[in-house]
């Protein structure tokens, strides 16, 4: 008899301790994605007394696909419509965040007694430490994607991803110790804005003719393979200008998500995202080394306050200066690290 590869026996590890610990968490009404995350520590091989997975590069890959996926549903959740309906507001909030939390993770860094480099770098850090698969995923999980304030932060932190490529770009240039030239970051620019007519152009034209066309002929299973060739066509042209695969599931999600078969499609995917995105979590659960947390402990917390409360603060004060509403800003930034 063959022997099973390890890649299947890592993956009967993960779902199936998975499984268990997000039954537990559901009885205990904890959101499943802490429960994913726990799994993960759980089946890493960084916990002696239990068992763990053999192949994290395999893992690795699997996270990656999830990753797609997730950020694939949630370009069906938010379409470029939607985004643009937001007006000013999440430009002026990305900005505000992304510079106050910047400067309060450089002083931070100073406080620690760190190099210049390197509070520079945990700035950028802190800019961005809002994850938007997380985010979303809570959000779904608590029913809340429909609330306004949701489309005020995922589009926030859709404008902040986009941020980030250029601001990596940037701080990996600093780094090799050049100095960054109007050249990179016009040429940052200039890609960002190639993928955004591209995103337009297909999204306006292209795609809804095709699926208006060939609707008569699509079922479920067409529906779904169709629609994630899509998104891992996307993906692939997205890495292949410089930027995420994420990044590129997000803009086909939200192409797809302006066509006729946009609510089809959203049902088609989601057990696919569920999977995907199951072992994409458990895989972060397995980046956790209790050896370094307990080494770490006191720069850990103070990051970790230092995160929440200014997420918090800045978050209420961004959304302030961009809406005179105060309802929605407060139900943004206490929203933001659920």
């Amino acid at each position: 008899m063959s022997e099973l590869p390890v890649l299947v026996k890592d993956l009967a590890l993960i779902l199936v301790v998975a499984g268990f610990v997000t039954l537990l968490f559901k009885k205990l009404k904890q959101p499943l994605v802490l429960g994913y995350i726990v799994a993960g520590f759980l089946v890493s091989p960084h916990m002696p007394y239990t068992m763990s997975v053999i192949d994290e590069a395999d893992i690795k890959t699997w996270a990656d696909i999830g990753i797609i996926f997730l950020l694939f549903s949630l370009g069906l959740d938010f379409s470029v419509k939607k985004i643009l309906k937001m007006g000013a507001s999440p430009i002026i909030a990305v900005c505000t965040i992304v510079f106050c939390m910047m400067t309060l993770g450089f002083t931070v860094g100073h406080l620690f007694g760190w190099k210049q480099m390197d509070c520079i770098f945990l700035g950028g850090m802190l800019a961005i430490s809002s994850s938007t698969t997380i985010i979303y995923k809570a959000f779904s999980e608590m029913g809340l994607l429909q609330q306004a304030f949701a489309s005020t932060v995922m589009s926030v932190l859709i404008l902040e991803d986009i941020l980030s490529i250029i601001m990596m770009v940037m701080l990996s240039t600093v780094a090799s110790g050049n100095s960054p030239d109007g050249g990179q970051f016009i040429e940052s620019v200039l890609k960002i804005g190639f993928f955004l007519v591209l995103w337009f152009v297909i999204g306006l034209f292209a795609i809804p003719s095709l699926l208006r066309k060939v609707r008569g002929i699509l079922n479920n299973e067409t529906l779904l393979i169709v629609s994630l060739g899509l998104c891992c066509f996307m993906a692939v042209i997205s890495t292949t200008v410089g930027f995420s695969a994420g990044f590129g599931a997000f803009v086909m999600g939200s192409i797809l998500a302006e066509t006729i078969e946009a609510e089809k499609i959203i049902k088609v995917v989601e057990p696919i995202k569920n999977l995907f995105g199951a072992i994409f979590f458990v895989s972060v659960g397995m980046l956790v080394n209790l050896q370094i947390l307990v080494t770490y402990t006191v720069p850990i917390l103070l990051l970790v306050v230092t995160i929440i409360g200014g997420q918090a603060v800045f978050g209420t004060m961004a959304i302030c200066l961009a809406d005179n509403r105060l309802k929605m800003p407060f139900a943004v930034a206490f929203q933001w690290h659920k």
